[in-house]
């Protein structure tokens, strides 16, 4: 019997598979494929795979054929240049996973500063819950990230395109079945002047990532044939959303009130200047991203059109 059950021991250990081996494996084919973070990616495909935190897959020293096969196929993919969230259908934007897929923008980790401003902005607003924008909210990320911080903030988000805003509003499902405060969805174009004209003067927050790519721009393959051509291009200059955009913002912040938008590093002092020109902004300040690149611009709401007319 002791025979039997170590020679079957030993056979189960000769079918199982040393992960990190693969993980080597899958990083020479990524990086061979023009994958722009072979190592990071092959490890957390290997971490969706087997179910644990990408820190944790030192404690997976040894998964079964199968596993290894799965994990083959899902590497493969990513070789193609399918996009890492698309293959795992998650993205992370602050402490909450949101469903990615065909038809949605994919948030980018730069977000995540912008994300992290606007919390900053919030926690001042303390005696009252405050009302929050988000402009071609895509997945519902930035929304959903700050009502998952701030409870108590009444947040708006604004999508255009129909795939865009289905995905939003399972996000926003999802997230609310987990307890989460729900948000309110709208589907509009943040240029459209007849826009939430109830929100007027009452919102003391409004963030953008919009479709700012110049239309002449080189993208990687994951971003050019897998992220939705209106969530990305903004024009000759990229300006072609935010130019308007800033004349509802100006009309839905209250005094006081703050803006953030992202933009492409190439006309983040546009941006700024479109900004300073409407003279009801003031505090107007460029912020970059990790790599030191321009990538979004704040303000606050200071006057009333009128007192900025008095002030030209």
């Amino acid at each position: 019997m002791r025979v039997r059950f170590v020679r079957a021991w030993q056979a189960e250990r000769v079918s199982r598979q040393p992960l990190r081996l693969a993980i080597l494996d899958a990083t020479r084919l990524l990086e061979a494929a023009g994958v722009p973070s072979p190592r990071t990616d092959a490890e957390l495909l290997a971490a969706h795979v087997v179910g644990v935190e990408r820190t944790r897959l030192g404690l997976v020293p040894l998964v079964d054929a199968e596993v290894i096969d799965r994990y083959r196929s899902l590497v493969d993919q990513r070789a193609k240049r399918i996009p890492l969230q698309h293959i795992t259908g998650v993205a992370v934007m602050g402490e909450i996973e949101l469903a990615v897929g065909p038809g949605v923008f994919v948030p980018r980790p730069e977000t995540e500063l912008l994300l992290a401003w606007a919390l900053a902005v919030l926690a001042d607003v303390s005696t009252r819950p405050p009302v929050v924008m988000d402009l071609c909210t895509g997945s519902g990320a930035l929304a959903l990230a700050i009502a998952h911080a701030r409870p108590d903030a009444v947040v708006h988000a604004v999508e255009l395109e129909p795939k865009a805003l289905a995905w939003a509003r399972r996000n926003a499902d999802t997230l609310a079945g987990q307890g989460d405060t729900p948000i309110r969805l709208h589907h509009g174009d943040v240029t459209d002047r007849s826009l939430l004209t109830e929100l007027e003067g009452g919102v003391d927050l409004v963030v953008s990532n919009p479709p700012y790519v110049p239309e002449d721009a080189f993208l990687d393959p994951e971003v050019a044939d897998h992220d939705p051509a209106s969530a990305l291009f903004g024009g000759a200059d990229g300006l072609s959303v935010i130019t308007p955009m800033i004349s509802n913002i100006a009309r839905w912040l209250r005094i006081g009130g703050a803006l953030a938008i992202e933009h492409d590093d190439s006309n983040g002092g546009q941006v700024a200047t479109l900004l300073r020109e409407r003279r009801v902004f003031g505090e107007v300040a460029e912020h970059p991203d990790l790599a030191g690149k321009p990538r979004f611009v704040v303000a606050r709401r200071v006057a009333t059109e009128a007192e900025a007319a008095r002030r030209a």
